[in-house]
């Protein structure tokens, strides 16, 4: 590899379109543009492609072709879900956690301002849930429960199947955010309590702009997006086919890379935390006292600012965070890091670096060499800028 390649360690931000999803996609750029809805021949391969679509999803989730509702993503998906809990329950209670995604946290903090109860449950300093403390905070006027798989910033599981069936002990509809986690850990949704499910397939290398939302088909379920009854009445508006047939494809894909792949990306992750942890003084990972994807390393470094350490390393080829794509640009610190550290700066100081199939050993090797001297040079700047004295 030359200097000046660039080496993506950003993959909970988004994943490299595989060859093979373009691939599937582009007659239906191209020649296969009927409108799926439509009664006539031409339409009709559109509509096998997208059920196809959805088969393959189905078979990743372990659940019910029928069980899926193609959305733009996971964040429409996940507003689905809320608005849905909103129009259908006659309780005003809701329950989420205090590092759920900006997907969840904004919709249940405007319902907190207007006319819901909403309890936002804290973490541990390795990002964990109670569920002692989550199962007190489910009330008889709670109309659902929503909590995140797989964490974005840290990679921590939660038990969501466990936190399942606590809620269905409690007659509690339950939705998990599960956008970082599809793809990454076998899933069987016939076999647990859960209701609903968001997912969005550039996090597993389909296009951008697609997602899903699986319905338990015993789950009552209130339209985000009225219109021409596509999706089975779930969500208006016409199919967004060739993304549909894309994140089919990458679902088909991620189903048969799921053990291989994610032992080779552990492998690769590991190296990489164990020799930033062994050759850097004062970093720790955070999250690392909890169970996490295989493929998220997230970092505290004593004496850096995350903002000055990705100006360098971006300078240096390698792209990585300080935490959500979504907050880039925010001065804002991390809400889940300061939720993992309330009274520490952990989240000002923090980088993640997050790993996929594509990455190559050549790339870790590279990334190992250049990340401790970044660290290092920026402490030294700090050491070595002038101190102001007084006038």
């Amino acid at each position: 590899m030359t200097d000046n390649e660039i080496i993506y360690l950003d993959n909970n931000a988004t994943t490299q379109l595989d060859p093979a999803v373009i691939e599937e996609m582009l007659p239906f750029l191209t020649t296969h543009y009927g409108n799926p809805s439509s009664g006539y021949g031409f339409a009709s391969g559109a509509r096998k492609a997208i059920n196809v679509a959805r088969e393959r999803l189905a078979t990743l989730l372990g659940c019910q072709p029928q069980e899926i509702v193609f959305t733009s993503g996971g964040t429409e998906a996940n507003n689905a879900v809320i608005n849905s809990a909103r129009h259908l329950q006659m309780r005003r209670q809701l329950v989420t956690t205090a590092v759920e995604h900006s997907a969840v946290l904004r919709p249940c903090q405007d319902l907190a301002r207007r006319e819901c109860d909403v309890t936002f449950l804290s973490v541990d300093r390795n990002g964990s849930l109670d569920l002692a403390e989550f199962e007190a905070a489910i009330r008889p006027e709670t109309a659902l429960v929503s909590i995140m798989w797989a964490n974005n910033e840290t990679g921590v599981l939660f038990p969501v199947e466990k936190v399942a069936e606590i809620c269905r002990g409690k007659g509690v509809p339950f939705h998990t955010d599960a956008v970082q986690a599809t793809g990454k850990i076998p899933m069987r949704l016939r076999d647990t309590a859960i209701n609903f499910l968001s997912l969005s397939a550039h996090k597993f290398h389909g296009p951008k702009g697609v997602g899903a939302l699986y319905i338990n088909r015993g789950t009552r379920f209130h339209t985000l997006i009225a219109g021409g009854g596509q999706e089975s009445g779930r969500r208006g508006g016409t199919e967004n086919v060739a993304s549909i047939v894309g994140l089919g494809k990458a679902a088909e894909l991620a189903s048969r890379y799921l053990q291989e792949g994610n032992c080779k990306v552990r492998a690769m992750r590991d190296r990489f935390e164990k020799s930033v942890l062994e050759t850097i003084s004062g970093a720790s990972a955070n999250g690392a006292g909890a169970e996490r994807l295989a493929n998220t390393s997230s970092f505290s470094f004593e004496g850096i600012e995350s903002s000055a350490a990705l100006l360098l390393l971006d300078r240096q080829g390698i792209c990585c965070s300080a935490g959500s794509a979504c907050r880039t640009g925010s001065e804002e610190a991390s809400h889940v890091l300061r939720a993992m550290d309330p009274n520490g700066d952990r989240a000002r100081r923090s980088l993640r670096f997050s790993f996929g199939r594509f990455n190559t050993d050549t790339q870790i090797d590279r990334a190992i060499e250049i990340v401790p001297k970044v660290i290092e040079k920026l402490r030294q700047s700090v050491v070595s800028r002038p101190v102001a004295t007084a006038l």
